[in-house]
This record gives structure tokens, sequence and C-alpha cells, in this order.
């Protein structure tokens, strides 16, 4: 595999230009760090905010520069913002499965937030494998009978339905999988390269023969751009868990299937989930497609509102009002067809995020006096950005 560099490697140096959003981590175990930021507002809304990044990229996606971070932008809407930042795994970590993420992660985090500052339940968004480990975790307490700490579920480009994987498909057979089983169980990690090399090639042309030709070829020093600098800071996988994620999610489309996936002995349903969902896709995804997002979404019981933003997997979700390059599409109740929904949909200009926060406040939050990151008697571990996510390969 010849590994080509999108920009320079030591471009940018986290927690000095990107990842700057003032914060403390408040928790950690084997899996995270728990980051709480530093509230902006004198009066902050009682429910706090938990992020949840896909663990095949670094959390930074969202917090990259001052002028195109959602969370200093979430956090100056008056939010408590905690983000999870996954531990990169080698393979003393092989054994860690998809329940583990949901159980000794997003379950974990909620605790250690209600120790931390005495709320019991959170809004929550999850990015992408995020947002499928968000609605796992809500489909997990509905089957334990536990009560339901996430008030509401916003989804990012995130698949639950996996019979229309993306371009993604193209690898999804049972020869190929079988294969990275092997190769996984072999080796303990799919290694974070590999994988950003077969997501790149999804879009050969823009994201990987261009460079070769360019930079290895002729030489040419890569442009800096924090994008690109994020995308190629890649992170492995325990190879349980992809192993998992590729039999189970894409290969069988279990996650679907009432009772046909166990958490911890578990068996989930999402047709049980009733949580509130704010469902943001975007129409160039080609990772998960937004006519599956669609359909995903409507294998729960809950009240859904569905967003479609312009651009693609990233760029249409890291969209800053400030910017305003990409506008959205909103429409009535999500059912039927996706086509049908599209074709009555409104468009609007500007980013999604206003639309969001006002989706969040409508839930009737109060307001209460803003937290602070740590005290003399709950001092947390370190400031932010933590340590897990210097972890480079």
């Amino acid at each position: 595999m010849l590994r080509i560099s999108m920009t320079e490697e030591q471009a940018y140096k986290l927690g000095e230009d990107l990842a700057t959003t003032p914060g403390r981590v408040v928790y950690q175990n084997h899996l995270f760090e728990l980051i709480q930021y530093s509230a902006t507002t004198e009066q902050v809304l009682e429910t706090p905010l938990l992020i949840i990044p896909p663990y095949v990229n670094k959390y930074y996606i969202l917090d990259l520069q001052q002028q195109n971070s959602m969370v200093k932008w979430a956090v100056d809407q008056g939010h408590t913002v905690f983000m999870m930042s996954w531990k990169n795994p080698d393979s003393s970590m092989a054994h860690i499965s998809f329940e583990d993420y949901v159980v000794d992660g997003v379950v974990a985090a909620l605790d250690a937030i209600e120790k931390h500052i005495g709320v019991t339940y959170v809004n929550a968004m999850g990015y992408c494998i995020g947002g499928t480990l968000l609605t796992t975790t809500l489909a997990y307490f509905t089957a334990k009978r536990m009560k339901q700490r996430i008030k509401s579920a916003t989804l990012l480009t995130t698949l639950l339905d996996f019979a229309q994987p993306g371009e993604i498909g193209v690898f999804i057979n049972e020869p190929t999988i079988a294969a990275l089983e092997a190769y996984n169980t072999q080796n303990g990690v799919m290694h974070g390269h590999s994988l950003g090399t077969a997501f790149s090639m999804l879009r050969e042309n823009s994201l990987y023969w261009n460079y070769y030709v360019n930079n290895y070829l002729k030489g040419k020093a890569p442009m800096n751009m924090d994008l690109l600098y994020w995308n190629g800071d890649s992170t492995n996988l325990p190879a349980v868990c992809h192993n998992f994620m590729l039999r189970n999610l894409y290969l069988e489309n279990k996650l679907v299937e009432p009772k046909a996936i166990s958490i911890r002995g578990a068996k989930i349903d999402l047709s049980k989930v009733k949580t509130p969902i704010y469902m943001l896709s975007t129409r160039d995804d080609h990772i998960a497609l937004w006519q599956a997002t669609f359909k995903g979404v409507q294998n729960t019981a809950s009240p859904v509102t569905f967003v479609l933003g312009e651009s693609g997997h990233i760029a249409g979700v890291i969209n800053a009002p400030e910017a305003n390059k990409y506008g959205y599409f909103f429409g009535p109740d999500v059912k039927g067809e996706a086509q049908d929904w599209f074709d009555k949909a409104q468009h609007q200009t500007g980013s999604w995020w206003p639309h969001w926060h006002q989706w969040l406040n409508n839930l009737n939050d109060t307001k209460v006096e803003a937290r602070v990151t740590h005290t003399d008697e709950k001092p947390g571990i370190y400031n932010a950005p933590g340590e897990y996510v210097k972890v480079t390969l």
C-alpha cells in the first residue's frame, strides 16, 4: 500500500491550531476520555449535550478551528458540551467489541456526566457510526427496561439500515468480509491507514490520484488544510468490533431486525425506541446515502425531524453559519419513500446548525447558571484536547 499524504504531517498541532476550544478532561477509562468544554455564556441550557463522534476517526472534526468548530458554536449558544474522545486502539485491544463501545463507552459517559454535574439525562449527538452507537444505546436502555437517560438524539449522516451501504458496498460480499475478518483476527486491529485508503478510493480521482500525481510524482508540497489534516490522522479499529460491524451490520443488516443483536445479553429492538430524533443527512454523501438514512430511521418509533444538507459527508455537516456555504432541505413527516419526501421538502439557505439548535430549544429546556469544568473537589484530569486524541499511527 502506497500511502500518499494529503497535507504536511507537521502542519498543525492539536490544542494550538486545531481542537482549541477550552475544556477539561473530566473522566477517562480504557476506551475514551470525556471532555467538558468551558462555558462562554452566563446561563446554559439545563440539559447538557453529549457528542459521540465516530470511533473510526478522531473527534476534532467537530472542533477544527474557531471559525468552523461546531463545538465552539454549540458552547456559544449556551450548551454544556461534553465530547467523547476515543482511544486509538492497538492490538492489545483486539477483544474490544461493539457492545463494549455501547456499555463501557456511551453508558459510562452518561454515568460520568451525572457524577460530575449531577444531571441524569442529556441531549446526545452521534456522528456517522457514532450515531449508530447512540441509537443502539437507546435500544439497549429500552431492552433492559432502564430509565431512558437520553432526552433527544441527533443523528448526523447515520446508517441504521445497511441495505444501501453506499459506495463502500463494493467491498460488502462474503469472500471479502471473510478475508477482512481473517486479517483482523491475525493482526488484532484493522489498520487505520488501510481504512483511510479504502474510503479515499471511493472518490479516487479527487481523494487519491490527484495527490499521487501532484505530491508523489511531481514532488509538489501538499496544500495545508485542516480537513485534509484530520482526514490523514487515522485511527485503528479493534478486530472484534470491526468484524462485528462488517458481518452483523454491513453484510447481514441485523440492526433493523428485532432482537437479532444482543448488547451484553439484552436483545435490542429499534422499533421500541421512542426518543425524539433529529436526523441530518447530506445530499452528496457517498458513505451514508441519504435515501438509506431516511429509510433507516423509520425503523424506530421516534418522532423524527429529517433535514437534508447540501454537499457531502463532512462538508455538509461542518457547515458553520458564518461561512454561509451550503443550505438544507426540511419537510413533513418521515414516512414512505425518500423521493416523495424530497419532492415536498422546503429549501433553506444557510447552515442547518441554527435549525437544529431551535429544534432542541423547542423541547422546552430551562436555563441554569453556567457550569464550571473543574473545582477543587472535582479537579478533572488535564486540559482539552486530552491525550488520547494525540496518539498517531
